[in-house]
């Protein structure tokens, strides 16, 4: 394994561990100042983290400006961004951590599926044999029973 993807596969282990405290850590900011407020709040801080590291790497704030010239398409990444934390600081209150982060990866699956079955936002083909689809009906399943208390 390169050093490259080594780094890749931490980070995104980081990364999922991250996404299960900030469930806890936003459900519980929206059920004491309000799910909107939380969010409002966790955007801020987000794209203050980001414009830092964005000026402190590039040595510039020109990034923003390269992306309002890439195809508007592109952009709905934030969008996607701003729902799962909404979703997130609603949810995690009601229905608990566990079946939040199982709710969260079993449509991330599911739409993953199907991003790559049809090469959806330019990335390349890859089939859905029944492993794939027995993979995330049973992930599907898990989540449901994640529902139970």
């Amino acid at each position: 394994m390169s050093a490259g993807t080594a780094f890749a596969v931490a980070f995104t282990v980081a990364a999922g561990l991250a996404g299960a405290v900030q469930v806890a850590v936003m459900g519980e900011l929206g059920s004491r100042i309000g799910a909107l407020e939380a969010f409002a709040f966790s955007a801020l801080v987000t794209a203050s983290i980001a414009a830092l590291l964005l000026v402190s790497a590039r040595r510039s704030a020109g990034g923003y400006a390269a992306a309002l010239h890439e195809p508007s398409w592109l952009w709905i990444g934030g969008l996607m961004g701003a729902i799962v934390v909404l979703a997130i600081t609603v949810a995690a209150p009601r229905i608990g951590a566990t079946a939040t982060i199982a709710m969260i990866i079993a449509g991330n699956l599911a739409m993953g599926a199907l991003i790559d079955r049809f090469g959806l936002f330019g990335l390349e083909r890859v089939g859905l044999a029944w492993p794939r689809v027995l993979g995330i009906a049973l992930l599907a399943a898990g989540a449901a029973l994640s529902l139970r208390r």
